[in-house]
């Protein structure tokens, strides 16, 4: 079975990057059609599937994009659906940057907690790849690899020059039913994992950056409201939700970003010091080998 949502989702909010606001609507949409954004403010309302195969830019967020029509920022939105087991979506949305809101998915995925899902009868079994052989990217000390698991688990390590954050690991499984486990993995509720140990975790920067992203044309829309900023003598927007909420919140961009694959594969996700960059170069390497093909196509796209 397929699951799309049991009824539509509206939310409206400013940008990270461009400082815009735009407004979501997510509707659900037939089986087979996949997560999908609609760019209702443009002509002829162009489609782009959340496909790895569209990303066209990875810094400090990750941009998907089709002929002239793009759309920015989508990893903690797409997390949520993923994770939270809707299948396929019709995301239509009024702009080019996905909301941030507080900064996390918690309002993306308690929204999609609240509406439901439905069940959608695929005609066909939905494949779940399982990793056999290790996949490594890396950049310098930075890397992510995907290791042979019995079920999907995602760990992720960073490391800051800064007192507050330091160094800190934090290792989260999806596992559930409806998921890729094999067998003799643990079997938890990820939607319920999800909502409480993920998708609350915001996103956070260095005090002293935040002058130069700006300059750069970056996080125009970045307050005190929708992200955690850290500086030399601490956090300047305490309290944090979670005393690793920068690490946690890592892994939701990883999520986010591997959830473009359509289908999470059998694997232990494991990064360190990465960047959307490297989740990109790592997704683009696991649909190279074959281990993940998404079986969710339409005639629009």
């Amino acid at each position: 079975m397929q699951h799309t949502l049991a009824g539509e989702i509206n939310q409206t909010g400013i940008g990270l990057h461009s400082g815009i606001s735009t407004h979501v609507r997510i509707r659900p949409s037939e089986a087979g059609s996949g997560r999908y954004f609609v760019r209702v403010d443009l002509p002829d309302t162009p489609i782009i599937p959340a496909q790895v195969a569209v990303v066209n830019q990875t810094v400090l967020s990750t941009q998907l994009g089709k002929g002239e029509a793009h759309v920015r920022t989508v990893e903690h939105l797409l997390a949520s659906l993923a994770t939270m087991g809707v299948d396929n979506a019709r995301i239509e949305i009024d702009g080019s940057e996905v909301p941030l809101l507080d900064g996390s998915a918690k309002e993306w995925a308690t929204a999609i907690a609240s509406v439901g899902l439905m069940s959608q009868p695929s005609g066909e079994d939905k494949v779940l790849p399982v990793l056999e052989e290790p996949i490594w990217v890396r950049q310098g000390d930075a890397f992510v690899c995907a290791l042979p698991s019995v079920e999907t688990r995602f760990s992720y390590g960073i490391d800051f020059d800064v007192k507050a954050i330091g160094n800190q690991w934090y290792s989260w499984s999806l596992g559930s039913d409806r998921f890729a486990t094999a067998p003799g993995a643990e079997r938890t509720n990820s939607a319920e994992s999800f909502l409480t140990e993920i998708a609350p975790a915001r996103t956070f920067g260095l005090l002293h950056q935040i002058e130069q992203l700006q300059q750069s044309g970056l996080i125009k829309g970045g307050s005190l409201d929708n992200a955690l900023v850290c500086g030399a003598e601490g956090w300047v927007n305490p309290p944090l939700r979670f005393a690793n909420e920068p690490v946690r919140h890592k892994i939701l961009d990883l999520v986010g970003d591997l959830s473009l694959l359509g289908t999470f594969p059998c694997a232990h996700v494991l990064a360190y010091k990465a960047s959307h960059n490297l989740h990109i170069q790592l997704a683009q390497r696991i649909l190279e080998l074959g281990l993940v093909v998404s079986s969710f196509t339409t005639n629009n796209h």
